[in-house]
C-alpha cells in the first residue's frame, strides 16, 4: 500500500463513485492489475477512476457490475454512474470542477440563472427543491447538489483565490427566484462580488442582441500553465474540452462579449435598480 492515495468520497460524486469502485475491489481482495485484467483495461486506468482523476463512464460501470457480479444491484456501478450523470451533474463536470479548484483565472457566462459560484445557499436551494417538485431529482440529490455547490465556493476561498471574470445575461437578474427575500439577497451578493479585488462582474443587456456570441452557458480555465480549458452544457449533456484547436476560439468570444457589455458600474447599478423591485 506504499502509494496508496487516501480518497475523499464526500468531496464530489466522481470522488464518492471512486471510492465504492475502490471498496469493492478490496473486499475482494483484488489488486488494481487483479481488476484490470477482467475489465480489458490498465490498472493506470482503474487508479485514475479511484481516485477521480478521470470520470467513470457506462460501458466502463456496467462492465464492472458483470466483474463484480453486481448487475441489477443495489451496489451497482451503473446505478450509480446513472445517479451521477442524470441526478446531479452533468457529463463532463466532474472533471470540470476538478480544474477549477487550481485555476489562476475564471470565465464564467450564464442565461437565466445567477452562476453556481455567485449563489446565495437560499437561491441554491429553491433550484434544487425545485428540481424536486419537477421529478428531476430526488431530494437526496437536491441535498447532495446544494452540498456539492457549496464545497465549489469554498474551494475557491484560499491564499491565493483566482481572478474571477462573470458576464451574467440581464435575465439572470430579472428572473425572480424564491421570491422577493430570497432575490434581494441573491442581488446583494452579486454587488458584494463585484467589490472584490479578485472579481469582475458585467452584466450583457438584452439590447445587446446579435452581438451576444453564446446561446448557452460557457465555463472558461485559465491554469497556472497557462494552458486554458472550456465547459459548456445544453439542458441534459455537458462537454469538457481542453483542445486548444476549439478552446481558443471560445475565449476569443468570451472577450468580444465582454467588450460588448456594460462595465462592472453600469452593472452594478442596474442590479441596484433592480433590487428596488424586490424590496
Amino acid at each position: 500500500m506504499v502509494n496508496r492515495k487516501e480518497l475523499r468520497p464526500g468531496s464530489s460524486p466522481q470522488a464518492a463513485y471512486g471510492a465504492h469502485l475502490r471498496r469493492l475491489r478490496e473486499e475482494r481482495g483484488w489488486t488494481q492489475e487483479d481488476l484490470a485484467g477482467p475489465m480489458g483495461c490498465t490498472s493506470q486506468h482503474i487508479s485514475a477512476v479511484e481516485t477521480a482523476r478521470k470520470p467513470p463512464t457506462l460501458p466502463f460501470s456496467r462492465k464492472a457490475d458483470q466483474v463484480f457480479g453486481l448487475v441489477g444491484s443495489s451496489e451497482s456501478l451503473e446505478r450509480e454512474w446513472r445517479d451521477m450523470r442524470h441526478g446531479v451533474l452533468l457529463e463532463g463536470f466532474p472533471e470540470y470542477v476538478g480544474y477549477e479548484g487550481r485555476a489562476v483565472e475564471i470565465r464564467l457566462f450564464e442565461i437565466g440563472i445567477v452562476p453556481g459560484l455567485l449563489q446565495t445557499p437560499e437561491y441554491a436551494r429553491v433550484l434544487a427543491n425545485s428540481a424536486v417538485k419537477r421529478g428531476a431529482i430526488t431530494p437526496g440529490q437536491a441535498d447532495e447538489r446544494v452540498a456539492f455547490l457549496a464545497a465549489r465556493q469554498a474551494a475557491l476561498e484560499r491564499e491565493q483565490p483566482p481572478m474571477i471574470f462573470v458576464v451574467m445575461d440581464e435575465s439572470c437578474i430579472r428572473r425572480s427566484v424564491g421570491g422577493r427575500k430570497v432575490m434581494d439577497a441573491q442581488l446583494e451578493r452579486l454587488v458584494e462580488f463585484a467589490d472584490r479585488p479578485t472579481s469582475l462582474l458585467q452584466i450583457a443587456p438584452y439590447a445587446i442582441g446579435e452581438r451576444r456570441p453564446f446561446d448557452l452557458p460557457v465555463n472558461l480555465l485559465t491554469l497556472a500553465d497557462r494552458s486554458v480549458v472550456c465547459y459548456a452544457e445544453s439542458q441534459t449533456q455537458g462537454h469538457f474540452d481542453r483542445e486548444m484547436t476549439s478552446v481558443v476560439p471560445m475565449l476569443t468570444a468570451y472577450h468580444q462579449l465582454q467588450a460588448a457589455s456594460l462595465s462592472q458600474a453600469e452593472s452594478v447599478a442596474v442590479i441596484q435598480e433592480a433590487r428596488k423591485g424586490t424590496s
